[in-house]
């Protein structure tokens, strides 16, 4: 998958892309990461790219023409891309919008900076907007950097584990159950019995009623989406769970 960026802020990325998974990731050819200085497409001596928003107000607004002269550069060649503007105002981004962008072939990611991006732009260029939460950045170079790094996780052969992916939070609607690694006991506290057991059933089990537990606990609106099996349902009320996540679902 190719990745386009557009920034005010090009060293931005420097340190991101050659740390861990992502780094592996653009060694292995698994995805490509092009970062273009907006300001490289900007004309006049002071490569100007935001101005004064027409009818007053604060700040500034990024102005649409060095935007559309980058664009028009990257796409020059004629490939398939999706132009996406980083931006409060847009979707929700969450894990599902997350395996839905691995199908595209290109992503053209536009940060956004100060007050937004002329809507000029936006109407002509972008495909969609979107947010990667209910808060406000100082620019769209972190949200950029979400995308690519989730987006990236879940293509074929990035993951060490083929599993890993699949079993993430949020993969199925559910918080991931919890985790634990050696020693068995830690300052008084032990692992889990059922975890100890060597029995693969016990042990799916109770990483799922332990998932249930947690969502039930911190994200209580997720299990609205999530559909359980006849025989996870038994093993949930036998559990006194599936009481909950009705009464949840009723109040929801």
């Amino acid at each position: 998958m190719i990745f386009d960026i557009l920034t005010i802020f090009p060293d931005f990325f420097e340190s991101p892309l050659e740390e861990g998974i992502l780094r592996r990731a653009l060694s292995a050819g698994k995805i490509d990461v092009n970062i273009y200085n907006i300001r490289e497409y900007a004309v006049g001596r002071h490569q100007m790219t935001d101005d004064r928003p027409f009818g007053g107000g604060e700040g500034m607004v990024m102005k649409p023409e060095p935007l559309a002269a980058c664009i028009d550069a990257i796409v020059s060649d004629g490939g398939e891309s999706k132009i996406i503007a980083l931006s409060p105002r847009g979707k929700q981004y969450t894990q599902k919008v997350a395996e839905q962008l691995t199908a595209e072939s290109r992503l053209i990611l536009v940060c956004g900076r100060y007050e937004g991006i002329d809507q000029r732009f936006t109407d002509k260029y972008v495909d969609e907007e979107i947010s990667i939460g209910d808060y406000v950045l100082t620019g769209g170079e972190l949200a950029a950097m979400v995308m690519v790094d989730s987006i990236t996780r879940l293509l074929p052969g990035v993951l060490g584990c083929s599993d890993s992916a699949a079993n993430d939070t949020f993969s199925r609607g559910l918080l991931k159950h919890s985790q634990y690694t050696r020693p068995r006991d830690f300052q008084g506290q032990t692992v889990p019995e059922p975890l100890l057991s060597g029995n693969h059933a016990i042990i799916e089990q109770f990483r799922l009623s332990e998932s249930v537990r947690l969502t039930l606990e911190h994200r209580p609106d997720l299990l609205t989406e999530v559909q359980f099996s006849s025989e996870e349902r038994k093993m949930l009320k036998q559990e006194g769970l599936l009481d909950a996540i009705q009464d949840i679902n009723q109040i929801l």
